[in-house]
């Protein structure tokens, strides 16, 4: 039997019912902009980097652990990259400069102001994935199943 690989993703709001979470958002090689979702190997690494986020006037997210294969699902129906920090690594892992301004999970966010307000003048809104409702719904009792 191939044991799960448990991952650390930081999880901003833990169930509650206005979960997300944490993406770093990055453009391709078309410089297209996509979400990154950093598992974590280690939970002190990603503490740091909460931490780290912290320190950026960013909402303090949790660590939380979960199961690699589960992440690695959610990122391909949701259009999502993905990419393990292994434990220790050399490679440096810090926050952007740039957080965005707005997030679909922060409890009474407004949405009056459109998508592209919430981005700087030279980025792009990513499209929103092609799920639905029932999809998302089936996705998320997953991932809180794993918790």
């Amino acid at each position: 039997m191939i044991t799960p690989m448990r991952v650390f993703v930081l999880i901003f709001n833990p169930r509650t019912e206005n979960e997300g979470i944490h993406t770093i958002r990055e453009g391709d090689a078309d410089g297209k902009l996509r979400n990154k979702i950093l598992m974590f190997e280690s939970e002190d690494d990603a503490t740091r980097f909460a931490l780290m986020l912290e320190a950026q006037d960013f909402p303090a997210p949790t660590p939380e652990p979960m199961d690699a294969e589960e992440i690695k699902e959610f990122c391909e129906s949701a259009g999502y990259e993905w990419e393990i920090i292994p434990e220790n690594s050399n490679l440096v892992v810090t926050p952007p400069e740039l957080n965005v301004e707005e997030t679909d999970w922060q409890a009474n966010a407004q949405k009056e102001d459109t998508i592209e307000d919430t981005f700087p003048p030279n980025q792009q809104p990513l499209e929103e994935p092609d799920l639905s409702d029932s999809e998302l719904e089936k996705i998320r009792r997953k991932l809180e199943g794993l918790l």
